[in-house]
């Protein structure tokens, strides 16, 4: 039998008619509101009121997101939030252990069993110290809960250990590992039809993701050394390694394993004059690479072939081989690569993994059109909350809605 097959019509992405409220704060709650929304979720940010003391920095995790200004410390702005979160699926607290219960907005109003107005909600609480423990009333930053995790301590870098940039606790393992926590929890609420209290907290979501490194040091493999900088993959290996090209651009290196290193070898040695080697004579042979008592003749060797030639040399030199070796690119050169490839997106990255079937529809904004201002959605979503004017004019009075101009509903 042969015909024509219909067209498919598109399917609505995966979060589509998820309500998410986010409690406006730094990089890792963005992180995860956006991962939301980039997935179809109609995410609300509570911001403070446009006459309040702006963040620290803008909010470039903004894409997709709504705003509402309003100050939930007044009695009928605190009824506002409390209405809105009565009709979201997940909430994101993203402040220091207490904060929402001051509020008078923890977890027990709504997920009380006997009293909560809102028992399906799922409740994200995102912190940076554990919530029991010495730190918990602890001011920190990415670095702080890096230091903690242990992973830290491993980490390559000369005298000391160096840390990638703020990536690994406020994003990894804070904002990505929270909304991998409500997915979860949403998942489980379609066999319970109950919300749930999710806890994430950076250090412990640093020492998840590092479950590998952690553990492999316990057992004292060659992988990671007794002292930081001597395993294979702290910095110690020669051919795991990033390397300064005669121009100052950089490769980097990664033949672990004996047929890549060869690969690697071989186009190396192949670039290189054919008298290059070090001052008693010595070249690198295969039967070297596991051999951490050559590994400083080797690493000499390789920073001084690489230093003979430019970076776009050694990239072609490599191209297309199994060497593992492939250049450093800068953040607008990936954005040229990311734009040409699968990865889409160029210089805003495209929303990751990609569904086949439920993509994600969002839109990509440069990193200025990405940032909302607060409360520039207060007046639309006021309506869609049925506020009327006599509840407008004692949010007004309250100072409920700071200084932002808001049309008479």
């Amino acid at each position: 039998m042969t015909g024509t097959l219909k067209a498919t019509p598109a399917a609505s992405p995966p979060l589509a008619g998820i309500k998410v409220v986010e409690f406006a704060g730094l990089a890792p709650g963005p992180m995860a509101g956006m991962v939301l929304a980039d997935f179809g979720a109609d995410v609300v940010r509570v911001d403070r009121p446009p006459n309040a003391a702006p963040p620290p920095t803008p909010d470039v995790l903004a894409r997709g997101k709504r705003s509402i200004a309003i100050d939930p410390k007044t009695r009928s702005g605190h009824a506002i939030v409390r209405k809105l979160v009565e009709r979201a699926d997940v909430l994101i607290d993203p402040f220091r252990p207490g904060v929402m219960e001051r509020l008078g907005l923890g977890p027990e109003v709504f997920l009380d069993e006997k009293h909560g107005c809102n028992k399906q909600l799922i409740y994200a609480r995102l912190v940076g110290f554990p919530r029991s423990g010495p730190h918990k009333d602890m001011a920190g930053h990415d670095l702080n809960y890096l230091a903690l995790s242990g992973v830290l301590s491993m980490f390559p870098g000369h005298q000391k250990p160096e840390f990638p940039l703020n990536i690994l606790a406020d994003f990894a393992g804070g904002g990505m590992l929270c909304a991998m926590g409500i997915l979860l929890a949403l998942m489980e609420r379609n066999r319970s039809g109950k919300g749930q209290v999710v806890h994430a907290d950076m250090v412990s979501g640093v020492r998840y993701l590092s479950s590998f490194p952690l553990l492999l040091s316990r057992l004292q493999t060659p992988t990671f050394g007794e002292q930081r900088g001597t395993g294979l993959l702290d910095g110690g290996a020669p051919f795991y390694n990033i390397y300064t090209c005669a121009d100052g651009g950089w490769m980097s290196v990664g033949c672990l394993e004996p047929q890549f290193f060869r690969t690697f070898l071989k186009r190396f040695l192949g670039a290189l004059p054919q008298n290059f080697a070090l001052k008693d004579g010595w070249r690198p042979t295969e039967a070297v690479q596991h051999d951490p008592d050559v590994w400083p003749c080797l690493k000499e060797f390789m920073e001084r072939g690489f230093a003979m030639h430019p970076r776009d040399y050694w990239a072609k030199v490599f191209d297309a081989s199994d060497a593992c070796a492939v250049p450093v690119l800068s953040v607008e050169e990936a954005a040229e690569l990311a734009a040409s490839s699968s990865s889409g997106g160029g210089t805003v990255p495209k929303p990751h993994p990609t569904l086949e079937r439920t993509p994600s529809v969002a839109s990509l904004p440069d990193a200025m059109s990405s940032v909302i201002p607060r409360g520039v959605h207060t007046e639309e979503i006021l309506k869609e909350l049925g506020i009327g004017k006599a509840e407008l004019e004692v949010l007004w009075r309250d100072g409920a809605l700071g200084d932002q101009p808001i049309a008479k509903l």
